[in-house]
């Protein structure tokens, strides 16, 4: 549609990005598509289907999927507590599974702007000793088990360890092979490291701006940012230091065919009976609906309801979506810093969704 396009052509010609990839899709069809923008300022390298971007938070769906099909093992029990299968677990041991899944815990939320490494020290980086300081220095909680939402990085590390201990597999290879092989995706295509650096889109953050001067407070950037190319500040390349929370890189089209596999009626993922359980959305100690599912924030779009999740941090955007009753779900990817969930599907998905 010609007010899309329009729309994502003018963000890269105003500088607000150096590319976006998005796609619309029913379970079955990629029903619109568009892409544009440089991958590579420096060297004018377009943006492709083959271009991989960082999808941050977007991964805690990959999290909550794999725990998820753990509990339809009966290796996990959702209302257990979660020091149950992790017994140095250092929070309140009413706390459980279901609760960390659906950011009710009460564990803090630290800024992550500096939970990354280059990806010249990822063969030594040790992400468990990591976070294990981390975990010590927050181990107290700011409210009580489910008494309101509280969005925290910390409790999906926790579920990558959960996973670890229940299965037998590192995080990583417990989602290599229960979800991304599920789907056909090779690692070339959506994986937690990259093989080809040169497909993977430099992040960029925009140099003129407060956000940069704020992100000097949170980071190095001497250590992780690379010269100026034009308005941009590039990334050097890196790694998210948990890949439970935010680690996976992948094509828009892997990210796609795994939302289009969640649509289809019989997933090759999961059950239908364990998929309306992953989007229901939580309900807090008075009964008020909390926003949030099973890692999916809920919520509407002209009157329709759908489940999403946004990915962002040091150059690097992107969301995922799925409209339930609709069969209809979509994908957007930047290569520019985000900070926030800034909803930014609702303006392009308005055109499909009415």
């Amino acid at each position: 549609m010609s007010a899309i396009d329009n729309t994502l052509t003018k963000l890269v010609q105003d500088g607000k990005t150096p590319s976006v990839h998005y796609t619309f899709f029913n379970q079955d069809s990629i029903l619109h598509t568009f892409k544009t923008g440089f991958a590579d300022v420096q060297h004018q390298q377009e943006v492709s289907d083959d271009t991989l971007y960082h999808a941050y938070s977007a991964t805690k769906t990959f999290t909550a999927l794999a725990i998820l099909q753990l509990a339809e093992q009966q290796k996990i029990d959702l209302d257990q507590a979660a020091s149950t299968y992790l017994p140095d677990f250092p929070y309140p041991k009413e706390i459980t599974v279901r609760q960390l899944l659906t950011h009710s815990a009460g564990i803090v939320n630290p800024i992550p702007l500096s939970w990354i490494h280059l990806d010249t020290e990822h063969s030594t980086f040790d992400g468990n000793n990591f976070f294990r300081q981390i975990i010590l220095k927050h181990a107290t909680i700011k409210s009580k088990p489910n008494e309101k939402f509280a969005y925290t990085n910390l409790g999906y590390i926790l579920l990558g360890l959960m996973i670890e201990k229940v299965s037998g597999l590192t995080y990583e290879d417990y989602v290599r092979e229960n979800i991304l092989r599920r789907l056909n995706l090779k690692s070339e295509e959506v994986d937690f490291t990259v093989a080809d650096s040169t497909r993977r889109a430099k992040g960029y953050h925009r140099k003129n701006s407060f956000s940069y001067f704020l992100l000097g407070l949170f980071m190095d950037k001497q250590k992780y940012m690379d010269k100026a190319e034009g308005i941009w500040k590039p990334f050097k390349p890196f790694y998210v230091n948990g890949a439970a929370y935010g680690g996976l890189i992948g094509t828009p089209n892997a990210f796609v065919q795994y939302v289009q596999a969640l649509l289809k009626p019989d997933s090759v993922l999961i059950s239908n009976e364990y998929k309306k359980m992953l989007f229901a959305e939580n309900h807090l100690n008075k009964h008020q609906p909390s926003g949030m599912a099973l890692s999916w924030f809920c919520d509407h779009l002209n009157g329709t309801k759908y489940c999403a999740h946004a990915g962002g941090g040091g150059g690097y955007y992107c969301e995922i979506r799925i409209y339930p009753e609709k069969g209809l779900g979509s994908v957007v990817m930047f290569n520019r810093t985000g900070m926030t969930n800034e909803k930014y599907l609702d303006k392009l998905d308005q055109y499909f969704i009415s």
